[in-house]
């Protein structure tokens, strides 16, 4: 697989090699308004092109746009995609079950806000799976983020009406999500001290006794750290469980300063790998979930491309943030902020010593130009133009 190059021709639409972060750069070129062209998409594999995830994930693009020009070659190696305006309103999408509806929410939480009208979309497909960042987990951590950037109201919601594990999946959820033309800018570098716990145990076509399992072993690790810890155990029956078995667990950790840090685990999928004893999984979600507060920062590691691209979309103002060491996700986000909206970001690390807990932290500040942007069917000039 390519890693991707680009390259920007006179014409304004950017170039990029192989299938790798697919999502980032039509989310990007969507904002942005910019046509992107994207070649050699697994190219010399056996099976050439677009899986049916992406192909899944171009068809809701074109859903919650109104009229975007996508051209897909026989092959399906070379994709073009001209974006259209950001549109909204209520919609339905039915998800590719081989990834689970995270993989289409993160994206869908960077455009929402930015449509004509407020979206409101029906997803269903796979809820919980070991790819993916789960709807539960961005149920906790991103929809607090985005009432930082002034997008909240009653209109912001995230509802699980059925849970679906791998491989059939049969999860439905709600997303809904107001329209905000102007985010206030942040200034958030403290992230405060760890005041408590929650959690969801869940288990679907499963006895009901995993949960209360896994709750158990998680409790017996946090406990040691913290006695404000409730893990709540959802236990969903008949429809609502989906089409396959399975169970898991999602922690959250709060803190002072309303900071989220979250870690989750999900059992195998059926008929794939060793089972997965729930005492197991559950101690072990605990121990992610330390690893994480270790990794800290004030943006859980997550949802730091979530809040580096509304910086970069908020008003011109200085936005700071701490985040706990950059992913490899985060990084090549960067670099595509910076090929689709000019922007760059003032990095400076913190070390341990001078934050005197956790891992090594990054300073994220930007100074947000007005840059040309489509979403709202209106054009900002920027400033050199």
């Amino acid at each position: 697989m390519a890693g991707g190059s680009s390259s920007s021709s006179s014409s304004h639409c950017l170039s990029y090699a192989g299938c790798n972060f697919l999502r980032q750069r039509l989310v990007l070129a969507t904002l942005s308004g910019r046509p992107l062209k994207i070649r050699k998409i697994r190219a010399r594999e056996e099976d050439p092109g677009l899986r049916d995830f992406e192909a899944s994930f171009i068809r809701l693009i074109d859903k919650v746009t109104n009229g975007s020009r996508i051209e897909i070659n026989q092959t399906g190696t070379t994709l073009y995609y001209q974006p259209g305006l950001l549109y909204g309103g209520s919609l339905e999408h039915d998800c590719s079950p081989s990834r689970s509806i995270g993989y289409y929410l993160e994206s869908l939480l960077c455009l929402a806000p930015f449509m004509k009208h407020p979206l409101k979309i029906v997803l269903r497909g796979v809820t919980n799976d070991q790819v993916d960042p789960s709807v539960d987990n961005l149920k906790a951590t991103a929809l607090p983020l985005l009432k930082k950037f002034g997008i909240d109201g009653e209109g912001l919601e995230i509802k699980i009406n059925r849970r679906g594990m791998p491989p059939k999946g049969g999860g439905e959820i709600l997303f809904s999500c107001p329209v905000r033309k102007v985010l206030q800018p942040i200034q958030f570098t403290d992230p405060g001290k760890i005041k408590r716990i929650r959690g969801t145990a869940y288990s679907v076509r499963v006895s009901p006794q995993m949960a209360n399992r896994m709750v158990e072993s998680a409790r017996g690790i946090l406990n040691k750290f913290l006695p404000d810890i409730y893990i709540y155990t959802d236990h969903m029956k008949g429809v609502s469980s989906g089409k396959s078995p399975g169970f898991g667990m999602c922690l959250i950790a709060e803190t002072i300063n309303g900071t989220f840090l979250s870690a989750e685990l999900a059992s195998n999928p059926q008929g794939q790998g060793a089972a997965v004893l729930p005492e197991e999984l559950g101690q072990n979600c605990a121990k992610l979930l330390l690893e994480e507060i270790y990794r800290g920062g004030c943006v859980d590691s997550t949802n730091q491309s979530l809040a580096l691209l509304l910086m970069t979309l908020g008003q011109q103002d200085v936005s700071k943030v701490l985040l706990g060491p950059l992913s490899p996700y985060t990084i090549e986000f960067l670099r595509h902020l910076r090929s689709f909206f000019q922007i760059m970001f003032k990095i400076e690390t913190k070390s341990p010593e001078e934050e005197h807990k956790g891992g090594e932290k990054v300073l994220m500040t930007t100074v947000s130009p007005n840059t040309t942007c489509y979403c709202f069917g209106l054009r900002t000039r920027s400033e050199n133009e």
